[in-house]
């Protein structure tokens, strides 16, 4: 038994260190263990499990969420998001730092990916804020942080993925994250107005203007942010409403980037290319993984490594919340060498019964993993976010993560927060399902 369970980490190790594809790595580990240490037809499970992991219906929001991203990104609207934003935070402590905040939540409301979220909004606001002196450093972290809200904000490609993993409702899923969202935003503009006071060199210029002038360019960039309204109450409000389902819902939202797009003049047949083109991508790479770790974890269970684990962990006699730390820190050493998707479709078969059995459930779960995503999303070497502010800004790839230290940390003090009051992650669900 021990080196039934030992072996499929081994041979992970040195299928992902050869440089093959996250998804043929995870079946090939499968593969390899089952031939090695069970007598079983390993082709019939390979098919099997590929179509039960392949056609559950949730499934179909995926490529329609992916979608709307790739369009959004191809749009317009997204260049008035600083100046509709810019009079209404000017006067806070730490100015138009703020705007890199608030403009990637608005944007995770209708995105769902991270890198979507950062690169959409830093291209806007990086040169703004460098142009008006802010402190670079906080013009990147502030960035680095807020962009990941793009996998916690609903709706949230990561969550459907792992809804379906874990036969977790996905509309849950996505109420789930709306409150446990909208803290972290405002713990990271806490911390910018904390900032701005003990250190007010931080905050560039801005050009004075009279209060009435103020308040008539607020009122008057409040336009700019009316197709993000439209696409949420589109998404949304949609699905809590009642009228849709999360696939039902994501078509409308596709619909409805569609008929922003041409009233503001950026559909094209190109537009509409590339979109596709980019959605065949990452849905073929997801669908590969996805196919992948649902055989993987078919065959975890046939070595018996969750039962060994969860006999291992359960041996050392650990409280809920010290079972959480040490689940932390195992996270946050995968997240630096593996990006999101592949922590989480790995992990599932074999930390979700250690979870639930220590009290938590796998909503609660859910929103945990997606938080170690997150941070996985500005963990060196590899986190996805780095390189987009690399390129966006051109800075040395260290500059970038010494931004993004006090942000990584107010998100790891943040899932301590949640660990301890579990209760906030289902608020919403509750209220939502009234439940």
């Amino acid at each position: 038994m021990t080196a039934s369970v030992l072996a499929p980490f081994v041979i992970l190790l040195a299928i992902l260190g050869s440089g093959v594809w996250v998804g043929l790595g995870l079946s090939g580990i499968g593969i390899l263990s089952l031939e090695i240490f069970r007598n079983m037809p390993v082709e019939k499970l390979l098919a099997q499990s590929v179509w039960n992991g392949l056609s559950s219906p949730e499934l179909l929001a995926l490529p329609l969420f992916i979608l709307m991203a790739e369009l959004l990104f191809r749009t317009k609207f997204i260049n008035g998001v600083f100046s509709a934003l810019e009079p209404w935070l000017r006067d806070l402590p730490g100015g138009l730092l703020h705007t890199n905040i608030f403009g990637c939540a608005l944007f995770a409301l209708i995105s769902g990916s991270s890198a979507a979220t950062t690169t959409s909004i830093g291209r806007i606001t990086i040169p703004e804020l460098q142009k008006r002196g802010y402190d670079e450093r906080l013009v990147i972290g502030t960035l680095a942080g807020a962009g990941t809200l793009g996998f916690l904000i609903p709706p949230s490609i990561i969550m459907i993925v792992y809804g379906v993993l874990s036969q977790t409702s996905v509309l849950k899923l996505f109420a789930a994250g709306i409150l446990p969202g909208l803290l972290l935003a405002l713990s990271f503009v806490g911390y910018v107005m904390l900032r701005a006071k003990l250190t007010p060199g931080i905050v560039g210029r801005t050009d004075s203007i009279d209060r009435k002038a103020l308040w008539k360019l607020r009122f008057g960039g409040l336009p700019r942010l009316l197709p993000f309204l439209v696409l949420i109450l589109a998404v949304l409000g949609s699905m809590y409403g009642g009228l849709a389902s999360p696939t039902e819902a994501a078509a409308f939202a596709v619909f409805a980037t569609v008929v922003i797009m041409a009233f503001e003049g950026s559909l094209s047949l190109r537009a509409l290319r590339d979109a596709a083109i980019g959605t065949s991508r990452t849905v073929s790479m997801l669908g590969l993984i996805i196919a992948s770790a649902s055989f993987l974890s078919m065959a975890m269970g046939f070595l018996g490594m969750p039962r060994a684990v969860s006999d291992f962990v359960n041996g050392l006699n650990l409280s809920p919340l010290m079972l959480i730390v040490l689940l932390i820190v195992i996270y946050i050493v995968l997240g630096s060498f593996l990006e999101g998707m592949s922590i989480i479709v790995m992990t599932i078969p074999i930390v979700l019964p250690l979870v639930t059995a220590a009290g938590y459930d796998s909503l609660w779960f859910g929103i945990f993993l997606i938080l170690m995503v997150e941070l996985a999303q500005i963990s060196p070497p590899v986190g996805m976010n780095l390189f987009v502010l690399q390129g966006l800004t051109r800075k040395p790839l260290g500059e970038i993560v010494r931004a993004a230290l006090p942000f990584f940390t107010i998100m790891l003090v943040f899932v301590l927060v949640l660990a301890i009051v579990p209760g906030i992650v289902s608020v919403v669900p509750d209220l939502v399902t009234g439940g």
